[in-house]
């Protein structure tokens, strides 16, 4: 796609770099697991503070283990992380894989200790995960861009991610396999206005300030 060939990766300072051609006085997005307002947020995180952290119940699960199907700038995942659980990301756009594993990579080498607890799926499509792999499977699939209740101020780094990575079109066809991917349930962040994943009525929900948290049970769980 056109829109793919504005973007190229090159090395910076600070990790891999991916650059918008389109838009060369902006810093190059680097993904730092480290450092940064985000990275400073999840090493602060509590279960109390974060809502992604009792939809996901990574308390309730012993040595929960998620799969962050649609992982993006790992964010949340690293969130999860510092919240207690095993994440594997997995990520469809080649030029997002490489900036994580090459944060990942400068994670481990200053914190070996997050290579078991930290990584890429070993799987290259939520399809080919193996039935109930994982206790939870995490969806934050991209919203479509242009929507007219979405605020304006959008970051810059995420301005050129969403650029990158375009909408999820095919969103709703992430439910199924996500639910035979996991033992306890399946977590969809969502906007709140938006409709529900497939249409989709989920078991339970957790609100928070600017998003929810839709979620659904499977194999006989009961929500709670």
């Amino acid at each position: 796609m056109s829109e793919q060939l504005d973007f190229s990766l090159h090395p910076t300072p600070e990790g891999l770099g991916l650059v918008w051609h389109q838009h060369p006085q902006m810093t190059p997005l680097v993904i730092d697991f480290l450092a940064g307002k985000q990275a400073h947020r999840a090493l602060r995180a509590t279960t109390k503070e974060e809502a992604i952290g009792r939809a996901c119940a990574v308390n309730k699960y012993p040595d929960c283990a998620i799969l962050d199907a649609t992982a993006g700038l790992g964010r949340d995942a690293w969130v999860l992380v510092n919240l207690g659980a095993t994440v594997a990301m997995l990520e469809r756009h080649p030029h997002v894989v490489a900036l994580l594993d090459d944060a990942l990579k400068r994670l481990y080498a200053e914190h070996p200790k997050y290579q078991q607890r930290f990584h890429l799926a070993t799987c290259a499509t939520l399809d080919a995960a193996r039935p109930a792999s994982y206790d939870v499977v995490y969806l934050d699939p991209m919203y479509p861009k242009g929507d007219r209740k979405q605020k304006a101020a959008v970051k810059k780094d995420m301005q050129m991610f969403q650029q990158l990575i375009g909408s999820d079109s095919d969103a709703d066809q992430l439910l199924a396999p996500a639910q035979r991917a996991a033992r306890h349930r399946v977590v969809v962040k969502r906007p709140q206005h938006a409709d529900f994943l497939a249409q989709q009525k989920p078991d339970a929900q957790v609100v928070s300030k600017k998003h929810r948290f839709d979620i659904y049970m499977t194999r006989g769980t009961a929500a709670s």
